[in-house]
C-alpha cells in the first residue's frame, strides 16, 4: 500500500484546483513527517519562522506570500500537546490574516481526543473545545487521521476528511508469516478499527474486556474469541503508557495465543511504555510516524511504518477537489 501510494502521487504544479497554488507549512510537532510529504509531492515546505520569546510565547512570521493559495498546515498535536496546539492556532491565524485562499489543517494526531464526551458531572468535552479553537483560528477544512472517537469528526463545522491506517497495517501484516491469524480489539470501542484490518486479511476478531480503576490504571479481565494456538494482532489507535496493551498481550498468552503483535497508529509512548511492552513478550509493536518517536525508544520491538504517502495522496485529492474516500475502496 505504501509503495502504491507513492507512485500514485503525480502533482506537477499545474493548476487543477480552484484554490490556487498548493503550499505546505509545518509546525514544529513533526518536521520529519512534513518533510517526507513535501518530498513525495515535490512541493517545498514554506518556513513559518516559528520563534519563542524569552517568556515562552510563540511568534510566527511566514516567509512567503500566501495570498490566494491553497495552504496545508501539517501539525499533529502530540506532546507537548498544549505547545503544539498553540503553534497550530497561531499559524492558522497568520495564514488567515495573510489572505490565503483556503487553509487545511492536516492533523495526523488529535490531542485531547479521549475527552469526546462527559462521563461524569462537571467535566469538559475537551475534544469539542479544541475543534472550536481550530476553526476559530482559521482552518477552512480538516484532514484527520485515526481519531480516538469517530464522533470528533462531527465536532467541526467545516469539511473534514478522516483517514484510516487499516490498509497500511494490513499490507504490512501480509508480509509476515502469520498462521491462524486473529485480530484483537482491546475493547468494544475499538471494534470498528479492528474490523477494518480483519476484513482486509479475512481474519476473525476477538475482544478484550477491561475495567478502569482510575485514569491511569486498567485491568484486563477477559478475552472473548478464539485465540488459543493462534497468532494474534492487537489493533489499537494510541499507545500512551502501554499499560492496556501490555496487559492484554499477557492475557492473550495466558489463553494460549501463539504469537502476539500490536498494531497501533499513534506511538505516544510516555514514560516506561517501551519497558512494559518488552516485559509483555510482544513480538512486534507496529506503529506509524504520525508523532515523532525519541531515538532512545526506537529499535525492537518497534516497527515503524510511514503515513506520509497516504497523507500526500489525500492532500493532492483535496487540492484537486477529488474524492478522498476512494483511497479506501476495494
Amino acid at each position: 500500500m505504501i509503495g502504491r501510494l507513492q507512485t500514485a502521487v503525480e502533482y506537477t504544479g499545474t493548476e487543477a484546483s480552484p484554490w490556487g497554488e498548493l503550499k505546505l507549512i509545518s509546525g514544529g510537532a513533526n518536521m520529519m513527517l512534513a518533510a517526507k510529504i513535501a518530498e513525495i509531492l515535490d512541493v517545498p515546505l514554506t518556513d513559518p519562522r516559528l520563534r519563542h520569546f524569552p517568556d515562552g510565547e510563540i511568534n510566527v512570521k511566514i516567509e512567503d506570500s500566501m495570498r490566494g493559495h491553497d495552504v496545508f498546515v501539517i501539525q499533529p498535536t502530540s506532546p507537548p500537546v498544549n505547545e503544539h496546539l498553540m503553534e497550530l492556532f497561531i499559524i492558522l491565524d497568520a495564514l488567515r490574516r495573510a489572505s490565503a485562499g483556503r487553509v487545511t489543517a492536516v492533523i495526523p494526531y488529535y490531542g485531547y481526543a479521549r475527552k469526546e464526551r462527559k462521563t461524569q458531572p462537571r467535566e469538559p468535552i475537551s475534544a469539542k473545545l479544541v475543534a472550536n479553537f481550530i476553526t476559530l483560528a482559521g482552518a477552512d477544512r480538516l484532514l484527520l487521521f485515526d481519531l480516538h472517537a469517530e464522533a470528533i469528526e462531527g465536532f467541526f463545522d467545516v469539511p473534514t476528511d478522516h483517514l484510516s491506517p487499516h490498509r497500511i497495517f494490513s499490507e504490512y501484516l501480509k508480509t509476515l508469516n502469520l498462521k491462524h491469524l486473529t485480530i484483537v480489539a482491546p475493547d468494544a470501542g475499538g471494534g470498528r478499527r479492528a474490523e477494518a484490518v480483519a476484513n482486509d486479511l479475512g481474519a476473525p476478531i476477538a475482544f478484550g474486556y477491561k475495567r478502569r480503576d482510575d485514569e491511569q490504571s486498567v485491568e484486563v479481565i477477559a478475552v472473548s474469541g478464539d485465540v488459543k494456538g493462534r497468532d494474534c494482532v492487537v489493533v489499537e489507535d494510541i499507545i500512551t503508557t502501554g499499560g492496556t496493551v501490555s496487559k492484554l498481550a499477557i492475557a492473550l498468552r495466558q489463553q494460549g495465543a501463539n504469537r502476539v503483535l500490536i498494531a497501533a497508529t499513534h506511538p505516544v509512548l510516555t514514560g516506561d511504555a517501551m519497558d512494559r511492552l518488552r516485559k509483555a513478550d510482544v513480538e512486534q509493536v507496529i506503529v506509524t510516524d504520525t508523532v515523532p518517536i525519541p531515538a532512545e525508544k526506537l529499535g525492537p520491538p518497534l516497527t515503524l511504518l510511514s503515513v506520509a504517502p497516504l497523507l500526500a495522496e489525500a492532500i493532492i485529492r483535496v487540492h484537486e477537489n477529488r474524492s478522498v474516500s476512494e483511497l479506501f475502496q476495494q
